[in-house]
């Protein structure tokens, strides 16, 4: 059974950094796009990045120059650097995957984490 895991959430004051990682499992992912999403209390899900299967990637403008999406496609993981982080960044964050990338920027993709939860306190 396919399976995203997400870790390395946490709380962090504003100006640090934090690195999210997802683990996926139950098949290869080095040829599927992926991404991450976060949602805020009473906001809507929103696209922080994606990373195409031959590593294009995708940012948020409210991220740009900030946050870096990578991945190890030989530990089928891929993550989110996070620096200068702000008191707006405060969510869920949520690794999603699918053969398109059109999918994971839509936010429709087949797989999704059961998120992890980034607080960043001013």
């Amino acid at each position: 059974q396919e399976q995203l895991v997400e870790s390395g959430g946490g709380l962090v004051q504003a100006g640090g950094s934090l690195r999210l990682s997802c683990a996926a499992s139950g098949r290869t992912f080095s040829n599927y796009a992926m991404g991450w999403f976060r949602q805020a209390p009473g906001k809507e899900r929103e696209l922080v990045a994606a990373i195409s299967d031959r590593n294009s990637t995708y940012y948020a403008d409210s991220v740009k120059g900030r946050i870096t999406i990578s991945r190890d496609a030989a530990k089928n993981t891929v993550y989110l650097q996070m620096n200068s982080l702000k008191p707006e960044d405060t969510a869920v964050y949520y690794c999603t995957a699918d053969q398109s990338i059109l999918m994971v920027v839509a936010g429709t993709g087949d797989y999704w984490g059961q998120g992890t939860q980034v607080t960043v306190s001013s």
